[in-house]
């Protein structure tokens, strides 16, 4: 079984910001595979399902995000499910916006749901699926930045990344992370100028608006 973990904050305040997209991604995954999130147990919302033909918990934490591991530790061990078959999926300030990527272990990178699993899970040998939100540009502080919400630009790319999130996702249930990490990580960013769907997507509008 894997255990696919979407981080956010719980509430209608955080719906639809950039921190809460691990949330947003896990939610489409749910959809797109008949999953039903009705289950409410771990301090998480939950459905079990069956995601490219591997048996999956799929979860949403409903501690703070820098509690998220309060509910994951637990929720692994009672479903015996080892780190390395449990999927965060994440933000990251660190890719740049349309960007998406999978890691087999490694840091927590300053995110500070990454941290407390990392402490709560007894260790960093989780995979990651990291959706790139950027940096501000402008005078405004990294906190204000992952608690906003998207640009309008930004908007019009979300399906598209939501879509190259969930194949990141079913590429490691299908293929396990170094397959997935080949196929996924040399993608260019959804929206940029060498995006070959950037006009299609909106891309253009999202260049200019970071003009």
């Amino acid at each position: 079984m894997y255990l696919v973990v979407g981080l956010g904050n719980p509430g209608a305040r955080y719906e639809r910001t950039r921190h809460n997209v691990g949330f947003d991604v896990v939610r489409s995954l749910a959809e797109r595979h008949g999953v039903q999130l009705t289950q409410k147990r771990f301090r998480a919302v939950l459905g079990t399902g069956n995601i490219s033909g591997e048996s999956s918990l799929l979860a949403l934490p409903q501690t703070w995000m820098n509690l998220s591991g309060d509910s994951v530790g637990p929720m692994a061990g009672f479903y015996k499910v080892p780190r390395d078959s449990v999927l965060v999926v994440h933000d990251d300030l660190d890719l740049p916006f349309g960007t998406v990527k999978v890691k087999g272990g490694g840091g927590h990178g300053g995110h500070n749901g990454l941290r407390d699993l990392v402490q709560k899970l007894g260790g960093s040998d989780f995979v990651r699926v990291r959706v790139g939100i950027g940096r501000p540009q402008g005078p405004m502080d990294t906190k204000s930045w992952v608690l906003s919400r998207w640009s309008q630009a930004e908007d019009g790319l979300l399906s598209a990344i939501m879509d190259r999130a969930q194949e990141a996702i079913e590429a490691v249930l299908r293929d396990g992370v170094k397959s997935a990490m080949n196929g996924c990580n040399g993608l260019v960013p959804i929206g940029s100028k060498d995006d070959p769907g950037n006009a299609a997507t909106g891309g253009d509008a999202l260049e200019k608006e970071n003009d």
